[in-house]
C-alpha cells in the first residue's frame, strides 16, 4: 500500500444495523469541516491533503530554531544526519557572532568616526593694469585674490566643497591702504549658506598688499580650547566636550579625588582649587564650572602678500592644514546595517530548511505507520480501530460506549433495572410539570 493512501473499509462493517460503520463517514456537528475527519489520525496528513487554511497558518507562523532540529529517532536511523546537526550548531554560533558584531557597529556608529587628512590651500592673485581713456577696459588698476583648496589623496567619489571645511573666513587687508571701513572681508557660515569651491576678493590698487587670512575650521562635533592651566593639567589642548569630560574623569579617578563616603562629591586638590575656586564640588556642577573654562579654538592664520609685479611669476602659494573628515568605514558600516539583501536570502533558505524538516518528519511518521502494520497486521488494525473510535467520540461529542451499548449483554447487568426505574420516574416528573403548566394548578 503506497504511503498516504487509505485502507479499504468496505469489508469492515462495525456498528449497529442501519447506522454507518465506525471509522466511516458519519454525521458531524454543524460547522465541523469534513477534512478534519480523516481516519488516519495517528499519522500526519500529506501536504496535498491538508486544508488550505492550515497551510496558510503554517506559512505565516513564526519559525523557531528548534523547528530545524532533527528528532533523535531520525538521527538514529540516519547516522549521516549528524553532519547536518554540526552545521546547525555552527550556524547558531555564527548567528550569535553576527548579532554581537551588529550591536558593536551600532554602538560605534553613534560616536564620531573621523580620520585626519591634508587639505591643501591655494592662494593666488591676478593683476589688471589700468587703461588709458582712449583704450577699452577698466581705467583703474585692480587685483583679484583667489582662495581655493582640495583634499590630498581623496578616495571618495563625491568631492567636498572647499567652504564646507570652515566655519568662517576673514581676510584682513592693509588698513592704511583701504581704510578702517573697507579693509576686512568676512564670510560666516549660516544655515542657508551654499557651499562653494573657493573665495574671490577684488579691490582696486597697483601696489603690493599685505593681507592676513583667518580660517576657522568647522569641527563636527564642535571642539573647544581649554583654559591653559586645565590644559596643562589634563594634557588636552583642543578637543570635543565629551573628550574633555572623559579626560577630567580619568584625572579624578587616577588621583582618587572622589569622596570615599559621599560618592557624588569631589575633593579638590591644590590644582583644582586654583582652577575651579572651590574646595569641594558635586559631579553635577562640573559641566557648569567647565563652561567658563572653554573657549573657541584658535583660527588658522596665514600671512600672504598680494603681488602686482608683472614680472613676478610665482603668484600662487600653497599651505597644507590638517582637517577631520568622515571615515569611509562609517558609510560602509551604515550600509551593512541597512542592507536587507542577505537577510532575505537567509530567510528564504531558512524556509526551505523548515519545509525539508517537516517533510522528513512526515515521512518518518508514515514509515512508522507502515512498519507497525507489516509487523502485526491484526493487532495493528484492532488498536487502530480503537484509537479511531476514541477520536470519533471526541469529535462528535458522543457520550458512552456505542460498541458495548449495541450488545444485549450490556443491558442485563445489575444496574439496568434501577436505571430503567430512574428513567421512568424522570419521564413521569417531566409530564407532571407539563400538565401543571397547562392546567395552571398544582397536582398533589
Amino acid at each position: 500500500m503506497p504511503p498516504g493512501s487509505r485502507m479499504p473499509m468496505g469489508a469492515l462493517q462495525v456498528g449497529p444495523p442501519g447506522a454507518p460503520p465506525y471509522g466511516a463517514a458519519s454525521p458531524l456537528r454543524p460547522g465541523l469541516p469534513q477534512a478534519m475527519m480523516d481516519p488516519f489520525r495517528k499519522r500526519l496528513l500529506t501536504p496535498q491533503a491538508q486544508p488550505p487554511m492550515a497551510a496558510q497558518r503554517r506559512g505565516v507562523k513564526r519559525r523557531k530554531m528548534a523547528d530545524k532540529v532533527l528528532p533523535q529517532r531520525i538521527r538514529e536511523l540516519v547516522p549521516e544526519s549528524q553532519a547536518y546537526m554540526d552545521l546547525l550548531a555552527f550556524e547558531r554560533k555564527l548567528d550569535q557572532t553576527i548579532a554581537r558584531k551588529r550591536m558593536e557597529i551600532q554602538e560605534a556608529i553613534k560616536k564620531p568616526l573621523t580620520q585626519k587628512r591634508k587639505l591643501r590651500i591655494y592662494i593666488s592673485n591676478t593683476f589688471t593694469p589700468g587703461k588709458e581713456e582712449g583704450e577699452g577696459g577698466e581705467r583703474v588698476a585692480s587685483w583679484e585674490l583667489r582662495v581655493e583648496g582640495k583634499l590630498l589623496e581623496d578616495p571618495s567619489k563625491q568631492k567636498r566643497k572647499f567652504s564646507s571645511f570652515f566655519k568662517s573666513l576673514v581676510i584682513e587687508l592693509d588698513k592704511e591702504l583701504y581704510g578702517p571701513d573697507n579693509h576686512l572681508v568676512e564670510w560666516h557660515r549660516l544655515p542657508t549658506t551654499q557651499e562653494t569651491d573657493g573665495f574671490q576678493v577684488k579691490r582696486p590698487g597697483d601696489v603690493n598688499v599685505k593681507c592676513t587670512l583667518l580660517l576657522m575650521l568647522d569641527h563636527q562635533p564642535p571642539q573647544y580650547k581649554l583654559d591653559p592651566r586645565l590644559a596643562r593639567l589634563l594634557g588636552v589642548h583642543t578637543q570635543t566636550r565629551a573628550s574633555i569630560m572623559q579626560a577630567l574623569w580619568l584625572y579624578i579617578k587616577h588621583n582618587k579625588l572622589q569622596d570615599s563616603h559621599e560618592k557624588e562629591y569631589i575633593n579638590c586638590n591644590r590644582y583644582f582649587r586654583q582652577i575651579f575656586n572651590c574646595i569641594r564640588m558635586r559631579f553635577s556642577e562640573i559641566p557648569m564650572k567647565l563652561a567658563g573654562l572653554l573657549q573657541h579654538p584658535d583660527p588658522i592664520i596665514i600671512n600672504h602678500t598680494i603681488s602686482v609685479d608683472p614680472s613676478d611669476q610665482k603668484k600662487t602659494a600653497c599651505y597644507d592644514i590638517d582637517v577631520e573628515v568622515d571615515d569611509p568605514l562609517k558609510a560602509q558600516m551604515s550600509n551593512f546595517l541597512a542592507s536587507t539583501t542577505n537577510q532575505q536570502e537567509i530567510a528564504s533558505l531558512d524556509a526551505k530548511i523548515h519545509e525539508t524538516i517537516e517533510s522528513i518528519n512526515q515521512l518518518k511518521t508514515q514509515r512508522d505507520f507502515m512498519l507497525s502494520f507489516s509487523n502485526n497486521p491484526q493487532d495493528f488494525i484492532q488498536e487502530w480501530i480503537k484509537s479511531q473510535r476514541r477520536d470519533l467520540k471526541i469529535i462528535t461529542d458522543v457520550i458512552g460506549n456505542p460498541e458495548e451499548e449495541r450488545r444485549a449483554e450490556f443491558y442485563q447487568q445489575p444496574w439496568a433495572q434501577e436505571a430503567v426505574g430512574r428513567h421512568i420516574f424522570a419521564k413521569v416528573q417531566q409530564r407532571r410539570q407539563e400538565l401543571e403548566q397547562v392546567l395552571g394548578i398544582r397536582l398533589t
